[in-house]
């Protein structure tokens, strides 16, 4: 196994998204190594029917093509999700298109939805689940660029991979696909959900559980659009939300030089924005939907603070970049020391914890 400090210099030497290439054949290549420690008991959980060894999980992003989810897995992550994926192959935007803010422990990126395609990353999930491989693994899926009905590509990109999965994503929360997040809208949404949920009952096979489908949805929101997002997902029956993604939002008090640059901002300066929209959604929905925190996540504090919010599922990237793949286990022992001196006995009896008060 090769540490993360040691393989760090090196990759800081590239730019950003050709170091993240690198870390994904690197993984391939098994030269991350695995975790074999059992998880805390006090980590595990069971949410939406799906038992998870711990709740921290890899975000989507970080393995757009479904190359290594297994390989994520073998890390000690408790899940882990592939995608964004579009229906057609497209190249995302110019580059460069990602960025370190070394100094703020943040990226932004402007990918823009770049995607293979669903034909190579279906015949890698297929294969997966052919050869039986074991873990919870989460199918991410998005529209394309140039598609005017947005709703149509997410129908087809759920159809797809519903029986290939443990539960399914639909992503309209990035700002890097121009009108994407105008789908988070009441009336946009309602149809997308109603549209995709008619899909995925349509595509699973008789017999098979229906995996658990949730809606992507950024931070950038307001008290309003959290509210009109939280009545179409009880009225909808969606299984639950994903909050949130990255924000157009620039923090004052960056220092990095890359701050400027457009995209969408993720890491250390996220999260407190999305813990108060994870807090502020869980108050909306009446803790009736799960959620998964995701944004901001950099270390187990940050990861108990989110679930006191009301997520029960959290999810990381932008950390990697930082601590790299040991900081899972330094998250899942800090969170378990949290969980343990407030007098928890399970991570889900801290689920929203905070407005219990």
């Amino acid at each position: 196994m090769i540490s993360y400090k040691t393989a760090r210099p090196l990759l800081t030497m590239f730019s950003p998204e050709t170091a993240h290439r690198l870390a994904i054949i690197g993984l391939k290549l098994g030269l991350a190594g695995s975790n074999r420690t059992p998880d805390d008991p006090i980590l595990a959980t069971t949410v939406l029917g799906l038992s998870f060894p711990n709740p921290v999980g890899v975000a989507a992003g970080f393995d757009k093509g479904a190359e290594v989810p297994d390989a994520m897995l073998a890390l000690g992550f408790g899940f882990s999700e592939a995608g964004t994926v579009t229906p057609k192959p497209q190249p995302g935007n110019p580059k460069p298109r990602l960025f370190r803010l070394e100094e703020d422990e943040g990226v932004i990126n402007r990918l823009g939805f770049n995607s293979g395609g669903l034909a190579p990353y279906l015949a890698r999930v297929k294969a997966r689940k052919a050869k039986g491989a074991k873990g919870i693994f989460g199918a991410n899926v998005g529209k394309n660029r140039e598609t005017e009905d947005g709703a149509a590509d997410y129908a087809i990109g759920i159809a797809a991979v519903t029986n290939y999965a443990d539960y399914l994503v639909c992503n309209i929360s990035s700002p890097n696909t121009p009108g994407l997040r105008s789908l988070q809208g009441r009336a946009q949404l309602q149809d997308l959900l109603t549209r995709v949920l008619a899909a995925r009952a349509k595509a699973v096979t008789p017999g098979q559980k229906i995996p658990p489908l949730f809606a992507k949805v950024g931070p950038d929101l307001d008290l309003l659009a959290i509210e009109d997002i939280a009545q179409v997902a009880l009225q909808t029956k969606v299984d639950g939300l994903i909050i949130g993604n990255t924000t157009i939002d620039r923090p004052a008090g960056l220092k990095s030089p890359e701050a400027p640059e457009a995209g969408g901002l993720s890491g250390k300066p996220l999260t407190e924005k999305a813990r108060w929209c994870i807090g502020e959604m869980y108050k909306a929905v009446g803790g009736l939907i799960p959620i998964v925190g995701c944004g901001g996540i950099m270390n187990g504090t940050d990861a108990y603070r989110a679930i006191r919010a009301g997520a029960s599922l959290v999810q990381l990237y932008s950390a990697l970049v930082f601590y790299g793949p040991e900081l899972v286990v330094s998250i899942k022992r800090d969170l378990a020391e949290h969980l343990r001196k407030d007098g928890f006995k399970h991570v889900a009896d801290a689920v929203g914890a905070d407005h219990r008060k």
